[in-house]
């Protein structure tokens, strides 16, 4: 996620160089097409390219908005995420005595990993030593890991009622909030596995390219070097548009405007072992970066 710093403009320019270098060679080429004689009499209203500018805008606002609604929609599943954990962990302490606090600590330590796993998985990325140390340890395996731990949760809630620790209102207490969890976990799944439509893209490019080529024949040929300036600066703020509403739209893609994942799981992990009263409680690494991964 981008913090309030200065953005790096340098990321920015590599996540649209093809497009810049494409767009200055259609600009110069539509341009020069324009100045040759052939052409030269070829006018068009400017009402024309004003038209479709105005319909590439509209297409525009739309994605970016599309894109935001699914960029908040998951902050604000990991912040329900954050919350449900808190929670969870504090009715294992509640409905538990003191005298069964390794109920609560390996709970705590169950949940902690649940998060990062959670996070890990939805990067698509190989699991931490972290992770795969508690999953070997416990002999814990299949394809969907953050699942099978919420399952380990169950069991053992399951087994605390059997064994007279808590009481049947109490264990649907925990299984409410565990089906919260899982709720959650849906919903990062479902954002991460539903692919925005290409076609919708491909006639966001197209009118862009088409607003670049008509550009030029809408404007006074009197001078070259403004004419190509303006039909690179134009289709390029277009491109940055839909550059920054393509990079949202995906956020569990481990980039810079990622949800922090890994930062709310070292929240998450901090406030958990405070809860449970741990002696070691790990501090959360100083961050001089422009985003929060």
């Amino acid at each position: 996620m981008l913090l309030d710093k200065k953005i790096s403009v340098i990321y920015f320019l590599k996540q649209i160089k093809s497009q810049i270098i494409l767009i200055v060679v259609f600009a110069v080429a539509i341009g020069l097409l324009d100045m040759m004689p052939v052409f030269k009499e070829i006018a068009l209203p400017l009402s024309i390219p004003a038209l479709v500018g105005t319909v590439v805008s509209l297409l525009l606002a739309f994605r970016t908005a599309q894109s935001y609604e699914r960029w908040w929609e998951a902050r604000t599943v990991w912040g329900a995420i954050v919350n449900d954990s808190r929670t969870l962990i504090r009715q294992v302490t509640q409905f538990t005595s003191k005298d069964n606090k390794q109920i609560a600590d390996q709970f705590t330590e169950r949940q902690i990993i649940w998060v990062y796993a959670l996070g890990e998985a939805l990067r698509r990325k190989p699991f931490s030593p972290k992770v795969l140390t508690y999953l070997n340890f416990h002999k814990i395996n299949g394809g969907n890991i953050p699942n099978a731990l919420l399952d380990k949760h169950s069991d053992d809630i399951a087994l605390l009622e059997q064994k007279g620790i808590i009481s049947d209102f109490k264990q649907v207490q925990l299984n409410e909030t565990l089906a919260r969890l899982c709720d959650s976990m849906g919903k990062c799944e479902r954002i991460k596995n539903t692919v925005f439509p290409k076609s919708y893209s491909l006639l966001v490019h197209t009118l862009i390219y088409v607003f670049a080529a008509i550009l030029p024949f809408g404007l006074e040929d009197s001078q070259l070097a403004v004419e190509v300036l303006i039909t690179i600066l134009i289709p390029l703020l277009f491109i940055s548009i839909e550059k920054t509403a393509i990079i949202m739209q995906d956020p569990f893609e481990n980039t810079p405007v990622d949800t922090p994942m890994t930062s709310l799981a070292q929240t998450i992990e901090i406030n958990l072992l405070e809860m449970t009263g741990a002696q070691e409680i790990p501090v959360k690494p100083k961050n001089n970066e422009y985003f929060e991964m």
